[in-house]
């Protein structure tokens, strides 16, 4: 068993390793860093959908932003657009689950303003939906996924596609890198 643990995570820092080795990779990261503070500074929001352990990572992001990373300072605004259950599980079952997050784009969101998607294939067709009402409002899209990026990868204005094909150890990445995005922008924002 405890051979089977340090293999595991091994994994999870061989992949960590392949984002750190990726200097596009990095570059993106700092990209969309800039694009946040942007927003930010600009009175705009920032707006995270995945779904499953993707939907709880997105969340987690969300709350970073909104509550405090580092520093004690002012909410900035993010949400995460699955979070009102009502909402949710209405539309699911009156319209269809595939377009939950489009419609809030469509309702809520404003030209300026940055939707994070993540999903470990790239391939959610709600997050695809949301992602093409999102180009269709000027709202900004950064895709949280995988090695290939799936059908995300042409939708998304910025992509970062960690290094893997395994679900776990893609998600593991995406805190981390969204830990270093919450990190980088509560700094750049509130300097």
């Amino acid at each position: 068993m405890k051979e089977k643990i340090k293999n595991i995570i091994t994994e999870s820092v061989a992949v960590k390793n392949k984002v750190l080795a990726n200097d596009m990779l990095l570059a993106t990261i700092e990209k969309v860093t800039n694009v946040i503070v942007s927003a930010l500074k600009k009175g705009n929001r920032i707006y995270f959908c995945g779904n499953g352990g993707s939907a709880a990572d997105a969340q987690h992001l969300a709350a970073e932003f909104s509550g405090r990373f580092y520093t004690d300072r002012e909410a900035l605004p993010a949400e995460a657009l699955h979070c009102n259950t009502s909402y949710l599980t209405a539309v699911a079952n009156d319209y269809s689950y595939d377009v939950v997050y489009a419609r809030l784009i469509k309702g809520i969101a404003h030209e300026g303003d940055v939707l994070v998607g993540l999903s470990t294939s790239g391939n959610s067709k709600n997050i695809l939906q949301a992602f093409e009402t999102a180009k269709e409002k000027r709202v900004a899209t950064v895709g949280f996924t995988g090695e290939s990026g799936g059908k995300m990868k042409s939708l998304s204005d910025y992509l970062i596609n960690v290094p893997s094909i395994d679900t776990p150890r893609i998600q593991e990445s995406h805190i981390l890198i969204g830990h270093i995005i919450c990190q980088l922008v509560e700094e750049k924002y509130f300097a």
